[in-house]
C-alpha cells in the first residue's frame, strides 16, 4: 500500500464536513474536528481509500470513557488473524516472508501470547535500566546544544529531537558505537519509508538490519555483556526465554515505536510552549514543574494520536452504532485527551495541571513499555533546551510549519528555530 493509496477522508454524517484525516494541514490542529466528533458522531467511519479486505474503512473512536474501554476491552484484538472471519482472512494482502518474522512483535499480538511476551521482556526492559541512563541522556542533550549554538539556529527535530532518542536506543540496546552510522542509517530509513507502508521500499533496508541484528544477537548469546540485547536474550520464566524472531521483533519495535513517540513529544512539546510563551515562561523559572509539565504535554499536543490498530472480535456496539466483525478500530487518544468530561479547559496548555488522568501512553494490557524512557528523555531534552537557549523562538510563521501526513502518529517535518 503507497502512500497516496492510504488517504484516509471521514465519512460524511449528520453535519460533519468530509476531511483527510491523514493531511498534513489536518494535523496541524485536529483538535475542532474531534470535539466535533466527541459531540455528535463519538463512533465515526472514516473511508481508506486503499483497496483492504476490511471494506475500506476504520471507525474511529472519540470519547474517553469509550476510548478507554477499547483499550481494555478483550472483544478488541490486536492480531487482526484473531478477529476476521475466514472470507477476510483469505483476502489479506500478502505480506513477504522476511517480514514473518517482525509479525511476532508484543504491539500486534493477543494473549496468551502477548502475556508470556510482556513478562519476558519486562524481565529485561526495567525501570532501573532506564533510570541508570539518566547521565547519558543529558550527557547527550548537552552535546547536540552545544554542536548548533555556535549557529545561532537549527531544525530542532534533525538535529535534536531526532538524534537523542536514536542515540539513545542504540546505545541501550548494545549497538557499538563504531556501527552508529549504519545503524542511524537503516533505521532512519525504516522510520521515513514505513510511514507509507510501501513493503518493497523497505526491503534493502530491512535486509541489512535483519543480517546485523542477528549477527548482534548471536555475538550477545556468546559472549554477554551490559546491554538490552543480552538482558533479552537471557530472560527466562522458568524453562521459557525469547527466541531469536521475538528477540528481532522486540527490537524492531522498541526502535520504531518508542522513538518515534519520543520525537514527536520534543518537536510537538517545544512547540507548544514557543506558543503559550507564559507557560515556557513558568517553566523555566520554576523548572521543578518538569514532571507534570511533561505529563501535560504528551496530554496536550498527543504525539501518538490514535492507539494503533484493533479489530473487532464479533459485531460490537459502542454509543448507539455497531462496528461489524473483522473491521479496523482506531482509539482516538488526541481526542480523549481532550474530552472536557475529564479534563477542565482541554484546549489550554497547563503545565502544573494535576490529576492529569491522560491516555497519550496508552491504556490496560499494552500499555507502553517505553513509557518511563519517553518520560526521562522528554524531560531532560525539553528541560534543559528552554534553560540554556532563552530566546529559543520559531525562524518562520506557524502556519509554514510542515506536519507529516500519518495516520497513528502526530509530529513535525522540521521545526526551524532560532536562539
Amino acid at each position: 500500500m503507497t502512500k497516496k493509496d492510504a488517504v484516509i477522508v471521514a465519512t460524511p454524517e449528520k453535519s460533519i464536513v468530509p476531511v483527510d484525516i491523514t493531511a498534513p494541514a489536518f494535523k496541524a490542529n485536529p483538535f475542532p474536528f474531534y470535539a466535533q466528533l466527541r459531540a455528535e458522531a463519538p463512533v465515526f467511519p472514516v473511508k481508506l481509500r486503499a483497496k483492504l479486505p476490511i471494506g475500506g474503512r476504520a471507525w474511529l473512536i472519540t470519547r474517553y470513557d469509550d476510548v478507554l474501554n477499547v483499550l481494555k476491552d478483550e472483544r478488541f484484538a490486536k492480531d487482526r488473524r484473531n478477529a476476521m472471519t475466514p472470507e477476510q482472512l483469505n483476502k489479506l494482502p500478502w505480506v513477504p516472508a522476511m517480514f514473518k518474522p517482525l509479525e511476532r512483535n508484543m504491539l500486534d499480538l493477543d494473549s496468551p501470547d502477548h502475556t508470556r511476551l510482556r513478562a519476558l521482556v519486562h524481565k529485561a526492559f526495567t525501570p532501573l535500566l532506564i533510570e541508570q541512563m539518566r547521565d547519558q541522556v543529558q550527557a547527550l542533550t548537552n552535546e547536540l546544544l552545544d554542536k548548533v549554538e555556535p549557529d545561532g539556529r537549527m531544525d530542532l527535530i534533525a538535529d535534536f529531537a531526532l538524534p537523542l532518542p536514536l542515540t539513545m536506543i542504540g546505545r541501550i540496546l548494545g549497538v557499538p558505537a563504531a556501527d552508529n552510522h549504519k545503524f542511524h542509517r537503516w533505521t532512519k530509513t525504516l522510520i521515513s519509508a514505513g510511514t507509507n507502508r510501501n513493503l518493497f521500499v523497505l526491503i534493502p533496508s530491512v535486509t541489512r538490519f535483519m543480517g546485523y541484528m542477528k549477527k548482534l544477537i548471536k555475538q550477545r548469546r556468546a559472549y554477554p555483556k551490559d546491554d538490552l540485547i543480552t538482558a533479552l536474550v537471557q530472560a527466562k520464566d522458568g524453562s521459557d526465554q525469547l527466541s531469536e524472531d521475538e528477540v528481532l521483533a522486540m527490537i524492531f519495535l522498541l526502535l520504531i515505536a518508542g522513538h518515534e513517540t519520543t520525537v514527536n513529544l520534543i518537536g510537538n512539546g517545544t512547540l507548544a510552549l514557543l506558543e503559550h510563551p507564559d507557560q515556557m515562561a513558568k517553566l523555566r523559572s520554576e523548572p521543578e514543574h518538569i514532571k507534570t509539565a511533561i505529563e501535560e504535554l504528551v496530554r496536550y499536543v498527543c504525539p501518538v494520536e490514535m492507539a494503533t490498530e484493533r479489530y473487532a472480535r464479533e459485531d460490537i456496539t459502542i454509543a448507539g452504532t455497531t462496528i461489524p466483525r473483522g473491521e479496523l478500530v482506531m482509539a482516538v487518544i488526541g481526542s480523549a485527551n481532550r474530552d472536557p468530561h475529564y479534563f477542565d479547559n482541554p484546549d489550554s496548555l497547563d503545565i502544573t495541571r494535576t490529576n492529569n488522568k491522560h491516555l497519550a501512553f496508552g491504556h490496560g494490557p499494552h500499555y507502553c513499555l517505553g513509557a518511563s524512557l519517553a518520560r526521562l528523555e522528554g524531560q531532560i531534552a525539553i528541560s534543559t533546551l528552554i534553560q540554556r537557549m532563552p530566546n529559543l523562538r520559531l525562524s518562520i510563521a506557524p502556519d509554514q510549519l510542515r506536519w507529516r501526513g500519518t495516520f497513528v502518529l502526530r509530529g513535525l517535518e522540521a521545526l526551524p528555530v532560532l536562539f
